[in-house]
């Protein structure tokens, strides 16, 4: 696929920040973020160790995830400078029954609130723009800089046990392998590893 050279597309702009598309631009910066400690320990190694690695983790991941569903994972820009500092957004799983809200933000950018505003954000789009009955957001436990974030237009639905599909281990998109349950709303166990936060757009 090829990735755009112009500035990606804005999807929405909140009082300090401006989601948008990602670009073939955005591999320098993705390749700092995937690589981040905390990336590393909550979401995994996606195997990107050079820019034309992060050039194809844009191209197969958020870019091809908006020619498939319109929505992705955007980029997240101070709008006062337009530096980086996170991305935000919407992901379309195999794994999962409905879309999952998603963010990650650069270590140095963390603690002034910006993953709660994009997050509130990407609520906000998923509802207006996307119309989409259910958004999923999944969480570790210990992660507590993530929960909070996710709380806003959200409600804890359920404690669920998640494993991350070993075939897919360093793949773009691998996430959370869960079914839905008899009852409305539960999620129940493909495979049990630990406990992680579900929840459901409010």
């Amino acid at each position: 696929m090829t990735l755009p050279w112009a500035p990606g597309r804005i999807v929405r702009e909140t009082t300090r920040l401006r989601l948008r598309e990602f670009t073939e631009q955005d591999a320098a910066f993705i390749l700092e973020l995937v690589n981040e400690p905390a990336w590393l320990r909550f979401i995994g190694d996606r195997n990107v160790h050079s820019l034309a690695d992060a050039q194809g983790y844009i191209a197969r991941g958020p870019v091809a995830s908006y020619a498939k569903h319109g929505f992705g994972l955007w980029a997240v820009d101070l709008r006062a400078s337009g530096e980086s500092l996170g991305m935000c957004g919407l992901i379309r799983r195999e794994s999962l029954p409905h879309a999952d809200l998603g963010f990650a933000f650069l270590a140095r950018h963390r603690g002034h609130g910006y993953a709660r505003e994009a997050a509130a954000a990407a609520v906000a789009l998923a509802r207006e723009a996307f119309h989409l009955p259910r958004l999923l957001a999944i969480t570790d436990p210990d992660n507590t800089a993530s929960r909070g974030a996710r709380a806003r237009g959200l409600r804890l639905r359920a404690r669920v046990h998640v494993v991350r599909d070993r075939q897919a281990a360093g793949a773009l998109h691998d996430g959370p392998r869960v079914r839905p349950a008899a009852g409305p709303g539960v999620m129940a166990l493909v495979a049990a590893t630990r406990p992680r936060w579900h929840w459901d757009i409010a």
